[in-house]
């Protein structure tokens, strides 16, 4: 990781942080109708992945998540994916080919960057984020480490909680009958260091 990146890494927070401040402090209302607090914990439940098929970005830069959101939700906690199953609910092994792309640890960044690494911490992919505003899908920019994108991949989510993050992969687009559901749950596990 170049040190111009550390850097940033290190500063974001702070910067994304003042920035929200400003904000929250330039929007203030004399309604205290909206100064409740919003839970961060999403369930959705999806059957249907035709409306979920677009990216849900304009652009490949990275982008602060706001608290109470589906993307809060997500950014929370590192996740690890702890089981699989397929169209029919039964079981799918994780080393099964079907599935073990999508297997291993994530990390992500609440700046709207995401680093991913396999169940042995070898580097998968890292890139940007975003989670639909309404919690349906979620998209992934693949970077390499110029920051140029490699590829976009959007998934149905089938559930974002606190507890769980499931999305659905199908193997054939064209085909929504036969798809796998990519459970993760939250975790520990240490980010390896780069």
């Amino acid at each position: 990781m170049t040190e111009q990146r550390k850097l940033t890494r290190k500063i974001a927070p702070v910067i994304i942080a003042v920035t929200a401040a400003a904000v929250v402090g330039a929007c203030g209302s004399d309604d205290d109708s909206d100064s409740a607090a919003t839970s961060t914990t999403v369930a959705v439940t999806t059957t249907s992945p035709a409306a979920t098929t677009s990216a849900t970005t304009t652009g490949t830069e990275a982008t602060s998540v706001q608290p109470g959101t589906p993307a809060a939700t997500l950014s929370a906690t590192a996740w690890e994916t702890t089981s699989a199953t397929d169209a029919s609910g039964a079981v799918v092994a994780l080393d099964d080919d079907a599935v073990e792309n999508y297997v291993g640890y994530a990390y992500y960044e609440p700046d709207g960057t995401f680093t991913m690494y396999t169940l042995e911490d070898t580097p998968k992919m890292q890139g940007d984020w975003t989670v639909s505003e309404d919690g349906k899908t979620r998209t992934l920019v693949a970077k390499n480490d110029a920051g140029e994108e490699q590829s976009r991949r959007d998934v149905d989510i089938v559930t974002l909680t606190e507890q769980e993050f499931t999305y659905r992969v199908y193997p054939d687009p064209d085909d929504t009958t036969v798809y796998y559901d990519i459970v993760h749950t939250p975790t520990t596990h240490q980010k390896p260091a780069n």
